[in-house]
């Protein structure tokens, strides 16, 4: 039998640590009383993880739907390093839902992709109100808490990124730098003299 031979790559990751860093947290009205439930927690987990109060902004909004363009709004100040979307949405007998769904979810993935700012997804998709309860704290833990923490570390993930590459960028011009003065010094004195 062939043994494999493991591969160990070094990979990046984001801390837990929200110190210094400032987060925007939009938080649908409808549903609040799973919704309060879900943004109680996620301030919980910022606080836990280091944030201050001072460092978090909440922006409440109507209703799922208006989700994406108040984070879009938020992460286009560029003031914030992560944003939280929270929010519940509980089928109901017409296909009203599924629009919403998927618009929400679409509008909160194409803001993070255009801003460039990590937007965590923390709004609840459920059959039931009871499942919406067990998401919120109870036998599912708190989806809020987790949207957070999952906001926390994507934050560090986008620096951690960004620094490794500006190093790598960094020593890259560096090396093309100096073989270009390398390659200069060489032809200048390669030029016959007149």
């Amino acid at each position: 039998m062939k043994s494999q031979r493991i591969i160990r790559v070094k990979a990046l990751e984001g801390k837990l640590s929200a110190t210094g860093k400032r987060f925007g947290i939009v938080v649908s009205r409808f549903n609040a009383f799973i919704t309060e439930r879900l943004l109680h927690s996620a301030l919980d987990g910022l606080l836990r993880s280091g944030a201050r109060e001072k460092d978090v902004q909440v922006v409440r909004v109507p209703g799922a739907f208006e989700i994406p363009s108040a984070a879009r709004t938020l992460a286009e100040t560029k003031k914030f390093d992560a944003m939280i979307c929270l929010g519940c949405l509980l089928r109901g007998d017409t296909a009203h839902y599924d629009v919403i769904v998927n618009e929400v979810a679409r509008g909160v993935g194409q803001s993070a992709q255009e801003t460039g700012v990590a937007h965590a997804f923390g709004v609840l998709t459920c059959e039931t109100l009871e499942q919406a309860i067990d998401r919120a704290g109870l036998k599912m833990g708190n989806k809020g808490f987790e949207a957070a923490l999952a906001a926390v570390e994507m934050a560090n993930l986008k620096k951690a990124v960004v620094g490794r590459w500006s190093l790598v960028v960094g020593k890259a011009k560096s090396r093309s730098r100096s073989l270009s003065t390398k390659a200069r010094s060489a032809k200048a004195r390669k030029k016959p003299r007149s």
